[in-house]
């Protein structure tokens, strides 16, 4: 094994110092030390560079033991800003972020076309009003996108959606914004947010299913983003679990995107409130039945809106069961659009995956929602550069 250099020992040094300020809030050097293992020299040399680079400051004294009071430090929350971007809705959104996750400002865009040319114009365009009301140093741009993505090279290698297949998006924007760019599947985004900024790395392991448009789940394992070798683990939703199912959008059939997803739900939905004498919702409007107006349903206890939510509830049950018995992860959320459908909805999939994993396993797992409804894709595209930029580490 190659030694590292002086250069690397002391990149290595300021990065887990930087982490234990990071997670602590406010520290003093002497703490640090004692965390960190690192000699109280070291330490102090750190927070030195530290402190010269803005991203680390002085914030009062700590309690006295003995002698003098130790000074605290903190991270200068916004001392750099994140640029993170969500390609994977119903619309382009994006949004200036600090190091702590507190959004600055926010942008949406809606898509008006399907052509890969007028997404990609659509994704310029989000972008360069980001940066333009940004009034800080930018860390750099962070990206969910749908589809499937080759992380390493920063390719979307296809997003039926947007019409792109083999984009070498990281490029394009490496070209045109000349900072550090970051790609990952929107689901592995979101699933990075949760762990970063919503509390989840106090475990070490995290699985976060995304159900709208598509579905997809994005895996923590050991602390560390899981993206499979070829980038693209978790893509359940193109698990087969429907006999005789629908054809999918990727030309198989039975796929869990058949069943499970916003559209799906809803044209589910709209076929059974058709032949139905006893729900409210066989007068809706084909355009007014949303997942919105299923949740409402449910609430008034309608029997379409309890049947839908049944049978989708079941399907996700499965794979949430197959995650569950696989990896033995004992924390997922479920997010996305599809939790308009509220506890109904989430009680179905904690049944079905009590019903489907071995009990020993589905017992010890809690499966909850997530913390951050629309803006789970974009925390998590921005708090890549946490971890590729500044070399936070966040596993245990």
């Amino acid at each position: 094994m190659e030694k590292a250099t002086q250069q690397q020992t002391k990149a290595h040094n300021s990065q887990l110092v930087l982490k234990t300020i990071y997670d602590q809030g406010k520290v003093s050097r002497a703490e640090v030390a004692r965390l960190t293992r690192l000699t109280r020299t070291t330490v102090s040399d750190a927070v030195a560079d530290l402190r010269a680079r803005g991203l680390v400051e002085e914030v009062g004294y700590g309690e006295k033991a003995r002698g003098k009071a130790p000074i605290l430090l903190s991270v200068v929350n916004d001392s750099r800003h994140l640029i993170g971007v969500d390609l994977a809705s119903d619309e382009f959104r994006g949004a200036v972020v600090n190091l702590r996750g507190q959004i600055i400002r926010a942008v949406a865009f809606p898509i008006s076309s399907p052509s890969g040319e007028a997404a990609l114009a659509l994704a310029y365009k989000l972008i360069d009003t980001l940066l333009a009301s940004s009034d800080g140093p930018v860390l750099g741009i962070g990206l969910g996108t749908p589809g499937l993505i080759d992380t390493e090279a920063g390719i979307v290698l296809q997003a039926v959606n947007l019409d792109w297949q083999g984009l070498p998006l990281s490029q394009l924007l490496t070209d045109r914004y000349h900072l550090p760019i970051h790609l990952v599947n929107d689901s592995q985004a979101a699933a990075l947010a949760e762990y970063i900024f919503g509390g989840g790395h106090s475990r070490r392991n995290l699985a976060v299913i995304k159900v709208g448009q598509g579905i997809g789940a994005g895996l923590v394992l050991e602390g560390q983003l899981f993206v499979g070798d070829g980038s693209s683990a978790g893509e359940i939703g193109h698990l087969m679990v429907a006999d005789n199912g629908l054809v999918c959008r990727c030309g198989h059939t039975g796929c869990l995107e058949t069943v499970a997803s916003a559209g799906a739900i809803i044209r589910r939905a709209q076929t059974l409130a058709h032949g139905s004498k006893e729900s409210p919702l066989s007068l809706l409007a084909p355009e007014a039945m949303t997942l919105e107006a299923l949740g409402a349903a449910l609430e008034a206890n309608d029997p379409v809106a309890r049947q839908v939510t049944a049978e989708a509830g079941q399907y996700l049950g499965r794979a949430v069961a197959t995650l569950v018995s696989t990896l033995n992860v004992q924390h997922v959320l479920l997010i996305g659009s599809v939790t308009a459908l509220g506890t109904p909805l989430l009680k179905v999939i904690q049944q079905e995956t009590r019903r489907q994993a071995l009990a020993t396993l589905s017992e010890a797992t809690k499966i909850q929602f997530g913390h951050f409804g629309l803006d789970a894709v974009t925390l998590g595209a921005s708090a890549l550069l946490l971890t590729h930029e500044l070399g936070l580490s966040f596993a245990r």
